[in-house]
């Protein structure tokens, strides 16, 4: 049994550990691979859990397996749920799965990149989210290196004034207004990162819709062959 100290509220870092230690069992079992429990616990127990016993780690294992089945993940078939756990364990364990990718599931982990956001969201939509996220109020800072190109802006509101407030891959009006004028976007047809110029021959005035359907639609290549025939000034580079 757990002596009073071991007996005190679990840390964070504890549960992360528990989580990770049977996460890596999970993914051995769904892969058929062999491992022993009992190795897994002693592990733990010299390293992140020391101050916790061999049966309130067996027992821990137990709650994550009950927070799994009531997510409707896979579980360790040896680990049965526990019957009785606290709802404040039970949300905490949660709350590290949800930044876990779960074996069997493939479900996406949190990310700051854009594009990798977009598709993780993409694949969880298509496969369908069984539970309500718990979501993070505190999100973590991260700091990224990014490339920019030099842009002239004299080519930007020549590209905007041909346009007159009509966007040029769609034919609707701009949305909204900016400072008195008509918004839209300038886009790089053949794009700056693929060494295309920077030049009226190249660019075209887009709404929001159009310009992300240009980076991100399941058709951007075709509507981007498309520019070339509605815009006259267009040379395919």
């Amino acid at each position: 049994m757990d002596t009073s100290k071991e007996k005190s509220n679990w840390s964070d870092e504890e549960l992360e550990a528990s989580v990770d230690a049977y996460l890596k069992m999970l993914d051995r079992e769904l892969n058929g691979q062999s491992f022993k429990k009992s190795v897994q616990n002693q592990l733990l127990r010299d390293g992140p859990l020391n101050k916790r016993s061999p049966a309130s780690i067996e027992y821990r294992m137990q709650n994550i397996s009950a927070v799994l089945e009531q997510m409707e993940l896979r579980r360790i078939t040896g680990y049965m749920p526990a019957k009785n756990i606290g709802a404040g364990v039970a949300q905490r364990i949660r709350k590290v799965l949800t930044n876990k990718v779960l074996p069997g599931t493939a479900e996406p982990a949190p990310t700051a990149d854009h594009k990798t956001l977009i598709r993780r969201t993409t694949k969880l939509q298509k496969n369908g989210l069984k539970i309500e996220p718990l979501g993070n109020p505190n999100p973590q800072q991260v700091s990224t290196i990014t490339t920019s190109y030099v842009r002239d802006p004299k080519v930007r509101a020549w590209v905007a004034e041909l346009a007159k407030g009509v966007c040029e891959g769609c034919g609707q009006n701009a949305p909204f207004e900016v400072d008195g004028l008509p918004f839209l976007e300038v886009h790089h047809v053949k794009h700056l990162a693929q060494n295309g110029s920077d030049s009226i021959t190249n660019a075209v005035a887009l709404c929001p819709n159009c310009h992300r359907r240009c980076h991100l639609a399941s058709d951007r290549e075709a509507f981007t062959l498309s520019l070339y025939k509605k815009v006259d000034r267009l040379v395919v580079e």
